[in-house]
């Protein structure tokens, strides 16, 4: 499968850096010019200055754009190892969910901003575009293997509007971008380790060259391994990082990031709202019990039933109703393997006359596994009635991004380019099982499946250029920016078996003219006011092909690409002990597409994609961060957000959508949070509520609302021991230990589901603590 694809891994880096030395440009910058401290308003995050930020800022005077910040300070107050992005959902309008403690546990993490999910936002790293992040790999890959959360110094979150710029075609509901920390100017080693529940350990080094005429590097390795937090199994990382940066004259410099991500994760059963009421919270997979997994799968191969224990199921799933589905209540495992290597290089140069070109090239390749023991087929050499189930994924993705900044009275210009080409096989394999097994290995490594489900080959071609003018007038009080960007997308899929349950062929995403304008007024040094407009397209990606080929075949000639239209409109205010935002914002979503799979999740069938019309989301934000003595932050927020579907659509008879809320999106959030800094000190205590969502289209079925608390102290030690520093932190998640439903949609939404029968619900963390180390040579 992957012997051509290597050779790509071999040289697409090589050619990328290349194609760099001959001209080619990207828009991708790690330049650093601003500070910032805990106890001021932050300044506005800017491509040049989002990486100095230390501390959550919710107001960025001068954008003309709803933009937030979160620090490396934030980052470090959090448990080690913990996702980027479940510390940005302290930020207003964020919902970040996932099932485990750290929000790393790839299956379950899920985000959504202003009515828009994850699958329809975007995400770089230094410039470096990391796809929508989903859990299959196609277009990038999560921040977690993409960087040591160790090693990110700041995350900007533009909702709704993000820099134009900005290296992505899936960003309809606005960006996030992530920056990696600078290498130090003094050498040095930092070291932590941590410990936990659930026999948590981690381990983090990294090494710092510091400068030495203007180059400085480091490099770092963390691993670690947690069990699961109920059932079977564990979730293992290794990571290597390395930053190699050169400086010189006058804003001149060179980055170049790699990074190596090895990961396994045994999975968490997916429940439904009726399993986990008769079932439990602490249901989880029959691994390591294979012969209840094999009683199942037999009780089903020798009935055609799909439940009752007079149909020889396991006595252990009486409770359920007797039209529920108990084989695929539960499954024998499920588990994920991830191995990434992704490098950038990129440097921004100051040409003189005011004119700044930034350029960067990046490559990143993918192979991993899911697997699935399926009791819908049979392993034909041991005669068994289960059989392991993968889905296997390659993907090789390089580009360059480009821009040329240029200063001339009171304008600032911007123009700029993206291409990015990515090859991308999927396929879906089944392989013989002997018995019981307890380990977690890549099958398709030395073993030969007995049937492959499909084989598709994927190519995606994405080509973006765009031109920016950014005004200012009345000394610098009235910012008017305004541009466009074209942008095309091309996907195509090729089947390369006889029959394969999905669609092939190609379809185009394209739009010349997409615009982006706005204004911000300062009504004071203290107080401004802002305004935006934006339009944008999301590519197809992977979705028209997960149909059948007739039904490719019949709406590729009518199937748009979805699109998006926001208005937003805020007013910021900052003081000498406060800072505080509100934001309102319109959005009209455009030809929604909605992917509906008619089997359970563990089988092979080609979905139903229709197209649901528009989406109209509309809501607040407000925030407040107020420091009444020194040392204390408190940090509040308050989000509401009406996103509803406009249309009906038909699927066998019509489905009645119009009116109903999106699924998986709550109406109400409320977040609340202190940091306190005495001494050596540092106090944190944060709640967070998340209001009810739907699970179904028709909003017949839903999760309840719940509030979430953690804690965290450390001290200082300061010097101590021959050591620059040295830090014992203590971390506590879910301090009520509240029984909640973390993520939905796991397995996709459906129609209509009153009586809870759907498993795509994942159940959140209980509490834990974790206590760590950390110690600085």
């Amino acid at each position: 499968m992957f012997s051509r694809r290597t050779s790509i891994h071999l040289s697409g880096l090589a050619l990328a850096i290349l194609a760099t030395l001959h001209g080619n440009i990207a828009a991708a910058t790690d330049d650093t010019s601003a500070t910032a401290t805990a106890t001021a308003p932050a300044a506005a995050p800017s491509k040049d200055n989002a990486k100095s930020l230390t501390a959550v800022s919710v107001v960025a005077a001068g954008q003309t754009r709803q933009v937030q910040t979160i620090g490396s300070k934030d980052i470090e107050a959090v448990a080690p190892g913990t996702s980027a992005l479940k510390v940005l959902n302290e930020l207003p309008g964020v919902n970040f969910q996932s099932s485990d403690p750290w929000g790393a546990y790839e299956w379950s993490t899920a985000i959504s901003l202003h009515g828009f999910d994850q699958s329809r936002l975007g995400f770089t790293l230094d410039g470096i575009p990391l796809g929508n992040m989903s859990y299959g790999v196609s277009n990038g890959l999560q921040v977690t293997r993409a960087i040591s959360s160790d090693n990110i110094a700041s995350v900007q979150l533009a909702q709704g509007a993000g820099a134009l710029g900005t290296p992505s075609n899936t960003n309809l509901g606005g960006t996030v971008q992530f920056y990696s920390s600078d290498p130090d100017a003094q050498a040095g080693f930092r070291f932590n380790q941590t410990f936990g529940s659930d026999d948590t350990h981690r381990t983090f080094v990294r090494a710092d060259t510091g400068d030495f005429g203007g180059f400085s590097l480091f490099v770092s390795f963390d691993h670690a391994s947690t069990d699961k937090w109920k059932g079977y199994g564990s979730q293992e990382s290794n990571q290597a990082n390395l930053k190699a940066l050169y400086q010189w004259g006058d804003g001149n410099r060179i980055s170049l990031f790699v990074d190596s991500s090895r990961r396994k994760e045994y999975d968490y059963q997916d429940l439904s709202l009726t399993s986990q009421r008769v079932l439990g919270w602490n249901f989880d997979y029959w691994q390591p019990n294979w012969n209840t997994a094999l009683q199942a799968a037999k009780a089903y191969q020798a009935t055609g039933q799909y439940g009752g224990v007079a149909n020889g199921y396991p006595a252990s799933l009486a409770g359920l109703p007797a039209d529920y589905d108990w084989l695929d209540s539960n499954y024998y495992a499920g588990g994920g393997i991830r191995n990434d290597t992704l490098s950038g290089l990129s440097g921004s140069f100051n040409l003189g006359n005011d004119i700044t070109w930034n350029v960067g090239t990046y490559y990143h390749d993918d192979r991993g596994e899911g697997q699935w023991t399926t009791p819908y087929v049979s392993s034909p050499v041991s005669g068994l009635p289960l059989a392991m189930r993968t889905t296997d994924y390659g993907l090789d993705r390089y580009g360059v991004t480009s821009s040329l900044q240029y200063t001339i009275g009171n304008n600032d210009i911007e123009v700029g380019v993206w291409g990015e080409d990515s090859s991308n096989n999927i396929e879906r394999n089944y392989f013989n099982l002997n018995g019981p097994y307890t380990g977690l290995w890549m099958f398709y490594d030395g073993e030969t499946p007995f049937l492959r489900g499909f084989l598709q080959h994927y190519t995606y071609d994405t080509r973006m250029a765009y031109a920016e003018d950014t005004l200012h007038f009345m000394d610098d009080r009235l910012t008017v920016n305004f541009g466009a960007k074209s942008l095309r997308s091309t996907s195509t899929s090729d089947s390369l078996v006889a029959t394969s349950a999905f669609a092939q062929g190609s379809i185009k995403a394209s739009k010349n003219f997409l615009p982006q304008a706005g204004v911000d007024y300062k009504l004071d040094e203290h107080q401004d006011i802002y305004a935006s407009y934006s339009k944008n397209i999301d590519a197809y990606g992977l979705l028209p092909f997960a149909t059948s080929q007739a039904a490719f075949d019949a709406s590729k000639s009518t199937l748009k690409p979805e699109g998006s239209q926001t208005l937003e409109a805020g007013y910021r205010v900052h003081g000498d002990t406060f800072e505080a935002a509100a934001d309102l914002y319109y959005t009209r979503f455009s030809n929604r597409l909605l992917q509906i799979t008619p089997c359970s999740a563990v089988q092979t069938c080609a979905s139903q994609l229709d197209n649901v019309g528009s989406v109209i989301s509309k809501g607040a934000d407000l925030s407040l961060i107020w420091r009444p003595i020194d040392g204390l932050r408190w940090l509040n927020t308050v989000s509401s957000d009406n996103s509803k579907y406009q249309d009906n659509y038909l699927n066998g008879g019509v489905v009645a959508t119009k009116g109903k809320y999106v699924v998986g999106i709550p109406s109400w959030m409320v977040t609340s949070g202190v940091n306190y800094h005495v001494g050596a000190w540092d106090f944190t205590l944060d709640g967070k509520y998340t209001g009810r969502r739907y699970i179904t289209y028709t909003n017949d079925s839903q999760v309840p609302s719940y509030w979430l608390f953690n804690a965290g102290a450390s001290y200082d030690f300061g010097a101590l021991a021959g050591f620059r520093d040295i830090r014992l932190a203590f971390n506590v998640t879910n301090l009520a230990n509240k029984h909640y439903f973390a993520t939905t949609g796991t397995n996709g939404y459906v129609a209509s589901d009153p009586n809870g029968y759907n498993q795509t619900l994942q159940a959140g963390a209980p509490r834990q603590a974790f206590i760590n180390l950390n110690a600085q040579l």
